[in-house]
């Protein structure tokens, strides 16, 4: 039944070619759910703003944290700054993605072993540091060198993937606003991430939501940190430049 479902939506009459304003998905939640994202007590990600702050004022192998340079809790971190990741590295002559960057710092700065991308620390600390940037307009420039990126992650974005023979833009372009069983489609912006997953009940980052989408498309992901993720991470921050920030969002 679920695949006949996603094949009834393949064969669809177009619903729209693209959206020249971006909506968060925040529009598309039912009231209690915007209400309990909303709410710092009721949202359930901020259990993991809290586990990220602790990370980032607990210092490292060489006696210093995060908050040495950023402040305590982050009081420091500039929000239109964060705003701007991915941000083009000429040191990686590539993007650079926030948590690549805290990572950079863990390793640079505190003398720690680097963690996996996406290891559960790692996106707490995202989801901490990010936070502080809620309400922060999106911001991502790739007019310049982070262009190639951008455009790799749209070609990824309109290509047909798995089993069911489907794109990202099947669901968050042609058919925004039909419902798929209990949910209505949005377009898929990457604003609210890392945001609390209602389905697993755990913050995810915005990587582990694009291998969740692949599963549903029963096609074979990428690895999290890929280029391939990274490239699609460009494209959709840039797609969803002038949202609002935030971290943590709520979603299924």
């Amino acid at each position: 039944m679920k695949r006949a479902a996603y094949l009834l939506l393949a064969l669809l009459p177009l619903h729209a070619a693209a959206w020249e304003q971006p909506v968060s998905g925040y529009a598309y939640l039912p009231e209690q759910v915007q209400a309990m994202q909303d709410d710092p007590i009721e949202n359930p990600g901020m259990f993991a703003v809290d586990e990220g702050r602790a990370l980032f004022n607990t210092p490292g192998y060489n006696g210093k944290s995060c908050a040495s340079c950023h402040g305590t809790d982050g009081m420091k971190l500039e929000p239109q700054s964060l705003a701007r990741y991915p941000v083009y590295s000429a040191a990686r002559k590539g993007p650079l993605t926030l948590q690549q960057r805290i990572n950079d710092c863990r390793e640079n700065r505190l003398d720690e072993f680097p963690l996996p991308y996406d290891d559960a620390d790692l996106v707490r600390l995202e989801t901490f540091v990010r936070h502080r940037a809620r309400g922060a307009k999106v911001n991502v420039d790739v007019s310049g060198p982070l262009r190639p990126w951008y455009e790799a992650g749209k070609v990824l974005y309109h290509t047909r993937i798995g089993q069911l023979d489907m794109a990202c833009t099947h669901c968050h372009d042609r058919y925004v606003d039909l419902r798929l069983r209990d949910q209505v489609l949005n377009q898929g912006h990457s604003n609210a991430f890392p945001a609390h997953r209602l389905l697993s009940g755990d913050i995810s980052s915005l990587h582990g939501k694009f291998r969740d989408c692949y599963a549903t498309l029963r096609a074979l992901p990428f690895e999290v940190g890929s280029d391939e993720f990274i490239s699609l991470e460009v494209y959709l921050n840039a797609r969803g430049n002038g949202l609002a920030i935030e971290t943590p969002g709520i979603r299924r």
